[in-house]
């Protein structure tokens, strides 16, 4: 019974893995841009699994107590809640935690190539254009890619 409590490493260590591993996902999923984040399909669910079973290991170090179970899901709450409260109160941490809204059209005109940087197939882009009620792309105003991985389109 005690084994359930016991760790098999400094409690620091859980920590330490807990921030590096946090840190490593957070990039990973900033590098994979904002519409992988926003439209979330069934091939990205399967994503998220194996990323969370590929970083198992990393983060508990192959304990299995329930102190450091605690430990780890403490450390990963207060780092999301640090992360938080630094996005909200400066524009650069935002900008880099978060990312700036992209243009995909303006006055009619669509950015093929912002649409290929972004991973936004024409399909998706037209979705959206139709979501927002805009016939056509010669009646777009400007369509941005927000930082949640959403189309918002403002018709002329």
């Amino acid at each position: 019974m005690t084994d359930l409590f016991t760790l098999s490493a400094p409690w620091w260590q859980f920590i330490l893995r807990a921030f590096v591993i946090y840190a490593m996902v957070m990039l990973l999923v900033r590098i994979s841009g904002k519409r992988a984040v926003g439209q979330f399909t069934p091939f990205d669910l399967i994503l998220l699994i194996l990323v969370g079973n590929a970083v198992q290991n990393g983060i508990n170090g192959g304990d299995n107590s329930l102190t450091g179970a605690a430990i780890m899901a403490v450390t990963l709450f207060a780092l999301n809640y640090v992360v938080a409260f630094w996005t909200s109160r400066s524009r650069r941490v935002e900008v880099l935690v978060e990312g700036v809204p992209v243009v995909l059209a303006r006055d009619g005109k669509v950015f093929e190539s912002v649409l290929r940087r972004e991973l936004v197939s024409s399909a998706d882009f037209e979705e959206a254009l139709r979501t927002h009620g805009v016939e056509g792309v010669e009646d777009v105003h400007l369509a941005l890619l927000e930082t949640n991985g959403t189309i918002s389109v403002m018709a002329k």
